[in-house]
This record gives C-alpha cells, sequence and structure tokens, in this order.
C-alpha cells in the first residue's frame, strides 16, 4: 500500500529483504524474520525506517535490511566492515583522544608497575596496540623478554618509529595485521588488550582477543583485563528529555506536540553514547548485571550474553531510562598483589567512554521503596559481526500499599556503528 505522502510525492516503496531477525520493542516499531521482504516507504533518520510487511506497518532498522531488487551491497562482503573499522583507527584523533584519557592509560601503567618484577623476563602480547602506549610501559617499567605489540591498522608503521624513538626496539616487535592471522615464534606469558567498547562488548574486539588466548597464552598465562562486568543503574535524565521531547510542548509559545511521537522516534530507540550521569540522577545503588571471566569466556558466549537485575529505588524521581557502564579487573602477578580496577562509572574520573543511556518512551514516576526488576539482553547481530541490540525488560513494583499496576515493559536498542 502506498502511503498519502508518496502518492503526493509520486514516489513507489522499495523492496528490502531482513538479514536477521528482529523484534519490537515498542508498539511502533515492526518484528520481522530474516529473509522477510519489506516495502520501505520512508527514511525519516539513517538508522530508522518506516516499512511494511503483510499489512502492517512500523519502524525498523536500517542495518537489519539489504536491498530487495537484486543488486547485492559490496559490503556484505565484509561482515567485520574491516575498512571502516580499521581506517578509523589509522587516524590520530581516536588515538589522541584514547591517549587524553588518563583514567584509562594510567591505569595501565599502574597494572605494568605493580607486577613489575614479575613481568622481567616474561613475553607479553600486546593486541590492538595502537601507538604502543601499553607496549612501551611494559619495555620500560617491567624488563620483559619481549613484546609483541600487534596492531592491525595503519597506525602500525607509526608505532614502529615511537618504539624505536624510545630506545626500545630492542625489546618490543611491532606486527602489523589482524590477530587471526598472527604468527608469533613463542606463546606469551601475558595478553594484555584494551578491547573494550560501549556496553563493554560494542565492535566486539573482544573476539579477537579470546582467539589469540586461545592460541598464544600459554597455560597459567595471564589476561589483563582479567574480568569484566557490565553496570546497569535505573536514573533519571532531566535534560535530555528536555531537550529532546518536552521542547515541543510550546517552542516560542506554538504547540509543536504532534512533533513529539517523532522525537521520540528519532532520539530514544537508538542509545545516547557519550553520556555522563550525574551520581544524584541515580535512582538506586548501581549493580553488575554482566560478569565476564577472560579465562573462560568462550566466543560462542557472545552471541547472547543476559543479566537480571533487581534494584530497591532510593530517591523519588522521574524514572527515564536506564543508564550502563562498565568495570575492568587485572589481577596482579605479585604474591598477593591488589587487582587494579578501571571504572568507567559516574563515581570515578571521567573517561572517554563516559556512560550508555537507555531511555524509556515516557518517564514513570517512582517513589522511594519501589523496585524495578527485569533483564538486559545483549544479542550479537548475525550478520554485521561488530553491531549488537541491548533489550531491557522491567516492571515497577509500587511500595504503596494496594497498588498492584506492575506491567512488564520491554524496549530493544539496536547499537551500530
Amino acid at each position: 500500500m502506498q502511503t498519502e505522502e508518496e502518492r503526493e510525492a509520486g514516489t513507489s516503496p522499495e523492496e528490502f529483504i531482513g538479514l536477521s531477525d528482529f523484534t519490537a520493542g515498542s508498539s511502533e516499531q515492526l518484528s520481522f524474520s530474516s529473509g522477510d521482504r519489506l516495502l520501505v516507504h520512508a527514511r525519516p533518520s539513517s538508522d530508522w525506517w518506516w516499512a511494511e510487511l503483510r499489512g502492517a506497518c512500523g519502524y525498523v532498522p536500517a542495518s537489519y535490511l539489504r536491498d530487495g531488487t537484486g543488486e547485492e551491497d559490496a559490503s556484505l562482503e565484509d561482515p567485520w566492515q574491516d575498512d571502516e573499522y580499521f581506517g578509523s583507527y589509522g587516524m590520530l584523533r581516536l588515538h589522541l583522544e584514547m591517549l587524553s584519557d588518563r583514567s584509562r592509560t594510567e591505569s595501565y601503567r599502574q597494572v605494568v608497575l605493580r607486577s613489575s618484577s614479575s613481568l622481567r623476563g616474561k613475553v607479553v602480547m600486546d593486541l590492538g596496540c595502537g601507538t604502543g602506549i601499553i607496549s612501551l610501559f611494559c619495555a620500560r617499567l617491567a624488563k620483559p623478554s619481549a613484546v609483541y605489540a600487534v596492531e592491525a591498522s595503519s597506525m602500525a608503521q607509526y608505532t614502529r618509529e615511537l618504539v624505536k624513538q624510545n630506545g626500545c626496539e630492542g625489546v618490543v616487535t611491532v606486527l602489523q595485521g589482524r590477530a587471526e592471522d598472527l604468527d608469533l615464534p613463542e606463546q606469551v606469558d601475558v595478553l594484555v588488550s584494551e578491547w573494550m567498547g560501549n556496553c563493554l562488548l560494542f565492535e566486539f574486539m573482544v573476539e579477537s582477543v579470546l582467539l589469540a588466548r586461545d592460541r598464544w597464552l600459554r597455560e597459567g598465562g595471564v589476561m589483563w583485563p582479567s574480568s569484566a562486568a557490565l553496570v546497569l543503574v535505573p536514573c533519571q535524565a532531566h535534560s535530555y528529555y528536555a531537550e529532546n521531547m518536552a521542547f515541543w510542548e510550546k517552542p516560542y509559545g506554538l504547540d509543536f506536540t504532534p512533533l513529539q511521537p517523532l522525537a521520540q522516534q528519532e532520539f530514544f530507540t537508538k542509545p545516547k553514547f557519550s553520556h555522563l550521569i550525574q551520581p544524584d540522577d541515580c535512582l538506586a545503588a548501581p549493580c553488575d548485571v554482566v560478569s565476564l571471566d577472560m579465562y573462560t569466556l568462550q566466543v560462542k558466549d557472545l552471541e547472547e550474553i543476559k543479566g537480571q537485575f533487581h534494584f530497591h529505588v532510593a530517591k523519588s524521581g522521574a524514572f527515564h531510562g536506564f543508564t550502563a557502564w562498565f568495570t575492568v579487573h587485572f589481577q596482579s602477578l605479585e604474591m598477593e598483589g591488589a587487582a587494579v580496577e578501571l571504572n568507567t562509572g559516574p563515581n570515578s574520573e571521567p573517561t572517554h567512554w563516559k556512560q550508555t543511556l537507555f531511555m524509556l518512551d515516557r518517564p514513570v514516576h517512582v517513589q522511594a521503596g519501589d523496585s524495578i526488576s527485569g533483564s538486559v539482553l545483549l544479542s550479537r547481530n548475525p550478520v554485521w559481526r561488530r553491531h549488537m541490540t541491548v533489550t531491557l525488560q522491567w516492571s515497577v513494583d509500587s511500595s504503596t500499599e494496594g497498588t498492584d499496576d506492575s506491567q512488564v515493559e520491554t524496549k530493544s536498542f539496536p547499537m551500530w556503528r
């Protein structure tokens, strides 16, 4: 069926094919299965399109579709999108951002410094080394016998220069290539990597780390980070809600509320990266919803990771959504040495990851003593391997006597580059 806008514009809907299953996270979204043929009527944003399937219409994530005209998308040949991914790490901008993140970089320096005596004479792999800062920390602070600095992007050629410039070429060997294609002369005692992304797993560099671990880490070797956790908290987000939703109520004294459904679809159906939550906006104590052991985690485990939560609301307020961040821990090589923690949450020094905000469709007022229970599911995209979908399911149980109107709500947030 053609929409009124299409008839007026003289345009026809375009046919697309579902690349993988998608389950609607709200009444305005449209569920479909892999192989379904959908008619796309409009593309209101690059992320979400308005489509039709068997007479039903709704918003669908653009990254789950491919052209159905028979013309294959050349990018499908590379489900990892390596040209784009490694191309971005060949530019200095991302490395400047990471090196300027003092909390991140100093955590890795402290890990090396605190285990320096035990690292002496050991073999280290620094996977995804970038400019080689961690490799240089190892060489200068700990005197290992060898450090293999592995970098797939074109930055590797500059890393070789930096290693030489800092007098570490006798210890550090820079290897350019993917972890999956590595050919080392020996196994390693320590595998260190800074693989974490938004919501801990986004971009899934962790898969390369696990493959390198299984092939090159000797028995009894050490993983840095050694463990990781995804942290979640229900929160207020008054400023973000006011800027993107309440704004349309009376701009310049005019009623623009008909645009609120469009604003909800455009601003609240995908995560807000680089969010900085204030501690006072947390409605309850944060909790770890996913915990990863870097010694036992398997690549197949990454396809779906699920966690549960149960929050006791500590302060009354508007429940606008959930905020997520992560922590990682580095075990010490020293006997009874303390682990080093890197925490990207609001009570720690800000990092370049900041936090990630997931907005509800509409705020819910909660009272101190209420509880918010549910689950979070991280589903890896079966086609685009660096993408994932975060599905949150929750209910609010009121602490007020005689109130029993809790409903289970579900909302999915596709995350893609």
